[in-house]
């Protein structure tokens, strides 16, 4: 299907792209020929896209109708907010500052032509500036203060307002981007829906090694998923797809958490969702919600400026200090004196008002089951590092050592492990979450919840191999067509 260029008036329209179809707004918004397309990818180049304006409501039914709107609601909504501005002014700091160096004046217009600038030097900003904000004509403002550059808008503008000189750039820009294959038909022939994974090829401790990743992508496809790997520069492109995977280690701050907030906006199934995100990140409030629904782990003390002299009455030495937001054993702190006591609690409150204190339960090891949809995927006895009380040991900012990892056959876990970790994921959600568990005799402690739980080919599926990753792939598949259509059809396309 040729790509759907919508505008208020054709007859005004002042470019001519090959292979696309100009569409007036109005017949877009209410000719039912429009609403019975599928799989299209509409160009909303309307003059306006302020909230309850044509512009505005042709995305929206876009999104509605299941078709590709480029700019989506979210991008619109987010170029109105500070804040992810601000956000995008950050992450682009170096670039912005490199590309421009040569500019004497204290503020800069840049004008982006989908992700082109006619420039060379612009290039690869408007290149990025357009991945995160996909909106066909973009113009971007920057000003110059004594900390340097900085984005301080960007917004969407209409064709009428491209310069005479520019013209031709323009529609030189727009024919290349028409021409890429991707658009705007990716989807491969007899696949049902798109499916993206995100991860980050540059990780030190992946969520899932690269042969998992190969397995998974293995599994999308025996399901009728058409994959592709994206990564943080992809942020833009959330709206091609109608699924994201979050393969990548996540955090509140973080791109991990802007990608799952982007997703859940645009109307994608994404695994794992932002809540979960929140939720899990933050041992402050697992420590309060498994208090108040009763859930059994070691004695734990939520500590703050005021009370930071009640740790060792009530835990005792040795004890265990956890920063809220700590992940793979980091910002975890054993202390087996007072002196070293006072001395991390006060480290750790500077960096976060409230933080963990937890009573030192040593064992051999810790047990992880993997859960998702509340179902049990896997378990495992994570094993202490070698002559270490946690089960990764850190030298340095770059060596760990692991220990061992032992699949288990869910008929040798203890139904009190199975039952404990699935009541503990139920009060986060539906999405896959590795529940670790301690077991001193018969009793069971939760140690926390983790959302985006590893995931490594040779260890978490060494028992259950391929019927975990098409598990994965089927809890996808179940809730797309439940998200598509409630008879249980998709349109392939």
């Amino acid at each position: 299907m040729v790509p759907l260029i919508v505008v208020d008036n054709p007859r005004t329209w002042p470019l001519h792209i090959p292979g696309a179809a100009v569409v007036a707004a109005r017949a877009y918004l209410t000719d039912p020929v429009y609403s019975e397309i599928r799989n299209a990818r509409v160009f909303n180049l309307c003059r306006s896209y302020r909230y309850q304006s044509t512009g505005y409501y042709v995305s929206l039914l876009a999104m509605a109708r299941s078709h590709k709107p480029l700019p989506s609601i979210s991008t619109i909504q987010d170029m109105k907010s500070l804040a992810i501005v601000r956000l995008a002014s950050d992450d682009l700091e170096d670039l912005i500052r490199w590309s421009l160096r040569p500019v004497r004046s204290a503020n800069f217009t840049l004008s982006v032509y989908f992700g082109r600038n006619l420039a060379k030097r612009y290039d690869a900003l408007s290149s990025h500036l357009f991945r995160l904000f996909q909106a066909p004509f973009l113009r971007a403002e920057f000003v110059r203060d004594e900390e340097g550059w900085r984005l301080t808008s960007i917004r969407p503008f209409a064709a009428s307002e491209i310069p005479e000189s520019h013209r031709d750039f323009a529609i030189e820009a727009a024919r290349q981007f028409f021409a890429q294959k991707r658009y705007p038909a990716r989807r491969r022939s007899g696949t049902l829906f798109d499916l993206a994974i995100l991860w980050n090829p540059q990780s030190k401790s992946p969520p899932s090694n690269r042969r998992a990743l190969g397995r998974l992508a293995q599994a999308a496809r025996r399901a009728r998923l058409d994959v592709e790997f994206i990564d943080k520069n992809d942020f833009g492109r959330l709206a091609e797809f109608d699924a994201l995977f979050i393969r990548d280690t996540t955090a509140v701050n973080h791109y991990t958490y802007r990608f799952a907030r982007r997703a859940v906006a645009e109307g994608l199934v994404v695994i794992d969702d932002p809540d979960s995100i929140t939720k899990c990140t933050n041992k402050v409030y697992l420590a309060e919600l498994l208090e108040r629904h009763h859930i059994p782990r070691p004695r734990t003390l939520i500590i703050h400026r005021d009370n930071r002299e009640a740790v060792r009455p009530f835990l005792g030495l040795p004890c265990v200090l956890k920063q809220p937001d700590s992940s793979f054993s980091m910002g975890v702190i054993k202390v087996d004196d007072e002196q070293s006591l006072t001395e991390a609690v006060g480290r750790l409150l500077e960096q976060s008002d409230l933080i963990i204190a937890q009573e030192f339960v040593p064992t051999f090891f810790d047990w992880r089951i993997g859960i998702l949809d509340n179902q049990v995927l896997f378990a495992c006895k994570y094993y202490m590092a070698p002559a270490h009380w946690q089960i990764i040991k850190r030298r340095g900012s770059r060596q760990l050592t692991t220990g061992k990892v032992e699949a288990v056959p869910l008929t040798q876990v203890p139904p009190a492990v199975l039952n404990t970790a699935l009541r503990a994921a139920r009060l986060i959600g539906d999405g896959f979450y590795g529940v670790d568990l301690k077991q001193v005799d018969r009793q069971v402690y939760v140690i926390e919840i983790n959302d985006n739980p590893n995931l490594d080919a040779g260890y978490e599926d060494r028992l259950g191999g391929a019927a975990i990753y098409d598990r994965i792939m089927q809890v996808f598949l179940k809730r797309l067509f439940a998200r598509h259509n409630t008879n249980g059809k998709a349109s392939t396309g």
